[in-house]
C-alpha cells in the first residue's frame, strides 16, 4: 500500500500556496509551472522506487510468553534488512504493532532505521488488564521512500499468543520480603508470638519472659535447668476460597476489575499458607461452568491455581449462595477454613444465610465482601446542592445497610472483612495469621 508522507504534503501544499503568488505576480506563473512538474516527476519517481523496494525488513518480538495482569510488559521488536538487500543502503520507517486491544500501550508508533547486517531493537510499553490468551497479530510496518515522499505499508513479524496470569508479582515480592523479615512493608503484620502455637516445635531453656506453663518438667529435672516446649503454629490444615464470578465483581476501581484484585488475594493468601504447611483449594460459582480445585499441598499448587484461574471471568449472573454451599458441602469432607470471595448486598440474605448456616455447621467461614471506592468518595464529599444531598444519603443508607448486615455475620461467628479491593491482598493475609493465632483453625 502506497501512503504519502507528511513531507510530500507540506511540499503540496507550499506549492499550492504559491499559485496565489503567480495569479498576482504572471512572471512568477512559468516558475510555478515548473516546480509543479519537478514536484510531479520526483513523486512519480519516488514512488516507483518505494514500490520497487518492497519489503526489505525482518521483524521479531522479544517478550514473555507469561504476563501478571495489570503490571506493565516492555515488548522489544528486533528488525534487519533481508538476505540480498546490501545494496539498498540503510532504510528508515515507522512500526505500529498490532497488541491485544485489551491493552493500553505507550510510544507507538516507533521509528527506526535499519542497515545491511545488524539487528536494530527498540521497545514499548504495553499494560496488560484482562486476563486470558491473548493474540499479537504482525505488525504494520511504514517505510519511507529514497526522498521520503511516500511510504509504503506492509506486515511484518508473526502472529505469537500471550497467556495472561492473575498478578503472581505480588507473590514474588512477598517471598523476597519474607526472606529479609521485611513484610510490614507491604503491609503484612506476621506477629510472631515466642513458644505460643498448638504444634509441637522444639526445647529450649527458659528465658523471662516464657510461661511457667510451657515449662518441661522431665526436661529440666534431667538436664538440671529450666526448659520450655516451644510450640509453632498449627499445621496441615485447609484453607479453601469460595469465588464469586458474578457480576457484580465486574466493577472497577482502577485498571482491574474486583474480581481480578480478588484473584490476586487468593493467590498471595496460597502462596502463605502453602509455605506454612496448609493445604489450599477453591471453587467457584455464579457462572455457567462452575469449578472446584481439590486441596492440595506443595508450593507446585500455587502454578496449578494460576493455570486453574486464569481465564475465568466474571459473568452477568447473580450470586446463588446456597448452590454454591451445596456443591461445596458435598466435595467437601475435611474441616476446613473457607473463605467466600464476593461482594454482599443485603438483598443477599435469602440465600447467603442458609448457605453460610450450612458451612459453619462443618468448617469455618470467613467472608471477605468488597468496598467500592466510588461510594467511599461519595461518602466523604462535602454536599453543595440539592442533587449531591441526595447521592450522600443514599451512600450513608447503602453503608448503613451494609454494616448491620455485617453485624448480624458477627452475631452468628462467621469472621468478616470488609475493604477496599486494592487493600484486600494484604488484609486477607494478615486475618490469616489472626486466625491462625486464635487456635480457631
Amino acid at each position: 500500500m502506497l501512503i504519502p508522507h507528511r513531507h510530500l504534503l507540506l511540499v503540496v501544499g507550499l506549492w499550492l500556496a504559491g499559485s496565489f503568488v503567480a495569479i498576482w505576480l504572471p512572471p512568477a506563473l512559468e516558475i510555478w509551472q515548473s516546480a509543479g512538474l519537478a514536484l510531479l516527476i520526483l513523486g512519480l519517481g519516488d514512488a516507483w522506487s518505494a514500490i520497487r523496494l518492497g519489503n526489505p525488513i525482518v521483524l521479531e518480538r522479544k517478550m514473555a510468553q507469561v504476563w501478571p495482569v495489570g503490571v506493565e510488559q516492555t515488548i522489544r521488536l528486533r528488525l534487519m534488512l533481508r538476505d540480498g538487500s546490501d545494496g539498498w543502503g540503510s532504510v528508515r520507517g515507522q512500526i505500529y504493532d498490532r497488541h491485544p486491544d485489551d491493552f493500553a500501550a505507550r510510544t507507538l508508533p516507533l521509528a527506526f532505521k535499519a542497515t545491511p547486517g545488524e539487528w536494530v531493537e527498540t521497545a514499548y510499553h504495553l499494560q496488560p488488564d484482562e486476563r486470558g490468551d491473548h493474540t499479537f497479530r504482525p505488525a504494520h510496518i511504514r517505510i519511507d521512500s529514497p526522498l521520503r515522499l511516500w511510504q509504503t505499508q506492509h506486515e511484518v513479524g508473526d502472529t505469537e499468543t500471550v497467556r495472561v496470569f492473575p498478578n503472581f508479582a505480588r507473590i514474588t515480592q512477598y517471598a523476597l520480603l519474607a526472606t529479609d523479615n521485611r513484610l510490614a512493608q507491604i503491609g503484612v503484620l506476621r506477629r510472631r508470638r515466642r513458644g505460643e502455637g498448638s504444634d509441637f516445635d522444639q526445647l529450649r531453656e527458659y528465658r523471662r519472659d516464657d510461661s511457667p506453663r510451657h515449662i518441661d518438667w522431665k526436661a529440666t529435672a534431667r538436664l538440671r535447668k529450666p526448659i520450655v516446649r516451644e510450640f509453632q503454629d498449627e499445621r496441615d490444615q485447609q484453607i479453601v476460597f469460595l469465588l464469586d464470578c458474578g457480576q457484580r465483581m465486574r466493577s472497577r476501581d482502577d485498571a482491574l476489575s474486583h474480581f481480578d484484585h480478588t484473584l490476586n488475594a487468593m493467590l498471595l493468601l496460597s502462596y502463605v499458607a502453602l509455605r506454612q504447611g496448609d493445604a489450599v483449594g477453591f471453587g467457584t460459582f455464579a457462572h455457567a461452568d462452575p469449578r472446584f480445585f481439590a486441596p492440595r499441598k506443595s508450593l507446585a499448587t500455587v502454578q496449578m491455581l494460576l493455570n486453574a484461574t486464569y481465564d475465568l471471568q466474571p459473568t452477568l449472573h447473580t450470586p446463588d449462595y446456597l448452590a454454591a454451599s451445596d456443591l461445596l458441602v458435598r466435595r467437601l469432607r475435611k474441616r476446613s477454613l473457607v473463605v467466600l470471595l464476593t461482594n454482599l448486598r443485603d438483598e443477599d440474605d435469602s440465600t447467603l444465610q442458609p448457605a453460610l448456616a450450612q458451612l459453619r455447621r462443618h468448617h469455618l467461614m470467613l467472608v471477605a465482601s468488597l468496598r467500592e471506592t466510588g461510594l467511599e468518595r461519595l461518602r466523604h464529599t462535602s454536599v453543595g446542592d440539592f442533587d449531591e444531598a441526595l447521592g450522600y444519603a443514599a451512600a450513608m443508607d447503602y453503608a448503613l445497610a451494609r454494616q448491620k448486615q455485617q453485624a448480624r455475620l458477627r452475631a452468628q461467628g462467621i469472621s468478616v472483612l470488609d475493604t477496599q479491593a486494592a487493600q484486600l491482598p494484604v488484609a486477607l493475609v494478615n486475618r490469616y495469621w489472626d486466625i491462625k493465632r486464635s487456635g480457631l483453625f
